[in-house]
């Protein structure tokens, strides 16, 4: 059993929804890497957890505990974070392979400064470029209206006003730097910031939840740190395949909360109702993408058997 009563130890917490044999890679990724595995599972209905069982049968330290339906990724986490004690505290998406020593070299940059309370690695994907969220900026509303009508691209002429909050389109630094905010699939937390801020806010079902702890962090003055040399593969989108306008309608529903929780008094109210507009079109444009998309996997699905 894990010993809490030293100070370097970490619980790795894990939200599951389906991710099949990713959940067993994840765990077995990082069993060798931290002291306490525990796996939230938001009823799963595919064999994740069956894979995992037959694994994690003599390990002592792995904890799984059933939800009855999904309650969504942030009461998840805070189930798990109540369960741990350990000072820090990994939350890590099932679709997730950490390298090997990545939580040592996260944790050494968490250690170093006293006012550092979060930090992430460099989330790659299979063919190991940089994925889009590891390291990036707040997507305060005017940002995100900058990215949308692709305004970014006069970002080299007026940096200020047409900033890119995508940061992986950035020279790769050599060593950690301060970011405004990291991706939920990998976040290394003090617990101390991690309650000092009250934890994951429970009125995100899914996405963004992120963004607004990174923000919160902040607001309290702690750090937030990207650490180029913990790298983690990220199979990103395996636990949303079988639902994706489901998923882009909480995206989605998630942003509008987001900018009405910290930017509602900083735009006018017209340009806030704009903002709002632009993210439902943009739903509309992405759901219907994805729904298309995923009738004709189906469909493809089902004529493949067919031949079979």
């Amino acid at each position: 059993m894990c010993d809490y009563g030293q100070s370097n130890t970490v619980s790795m917490v894990i939200v599951n929804y389906n991710a099949g044999d990713l959940l067993l890679k994840a765990v077995e990724s990082a069993l060798a890497q931290v002291d306490e595995v525990i796996i939230i599972d938001n009823a799963s209905s595919d064999n994740s957890l069956i894979l995992l069982n037959k694994y994690i049968c003599n390990e002592s330290n792995v904890r799984i505990v059933r939800n009855k339906k999904n309650v969504g990724f942030s009461v998840a986490c805070n189930m798990g974070a109540k369960i741990s004690k350990a000072p820090y505290i990994l939350f890590l998406n099932p679709d997730c392979i950490l390298d090997d020593d990545a939580v040592n070299t996260l944790k050494q940059v968490l250690i170093s400064k006293k006012d550092i309370g979060l930090v992430g690695g460099l989330l790659q994907n299979p063919d190991g470029t940089e994925q889009a969220g590891g390291r990036r900026a707040i997507p305060t509303p005017w940002r995100s209206f900058v990215r949308a009508f692709g305004l970014y691209r006069f970002y080299s002429r007026w940096p200020k006003l047409f900033f890119d909050f995508h940061l992986h389109k950035q020279a790769l630094p050599d060593i950690p730097v301060e970011v405004e905010a990291i991706s939920g699939a990998c976040m290394l937390f003090k617990r101390e910031a991690f309650e000092d801020v009250g934890m994951w806010d429970e009125n995100y079902f899914l996405h963004c939840e992120d963004l607004d702890i990174c923000m919160r962090l902040r607001q309290n003055n702690w750090k937030i740190v990207f650490v180029p040399t913990a790298k983690i593969d990220h199979f990103i989108g395996k636990c949303s395949e079988s639902c994706p306008v489901f998923v882009e309608w909480h995206k989605h529903k998630g942003m509008i909360y987001f900018y009405h929780k910290f930017f509602k008094h900083q735009y006018p109210g017209i340009l806030m109702q704009m903002v709002i507009a632009g993210v439902w079109l943009h739903f509309l444009g992405a759901g219907g993408s994805k729904a298309i998309k995923s009738k004709l996997n189906n469909a493809l699905s089902k004529s493949h058997q067919t031949h079979v």
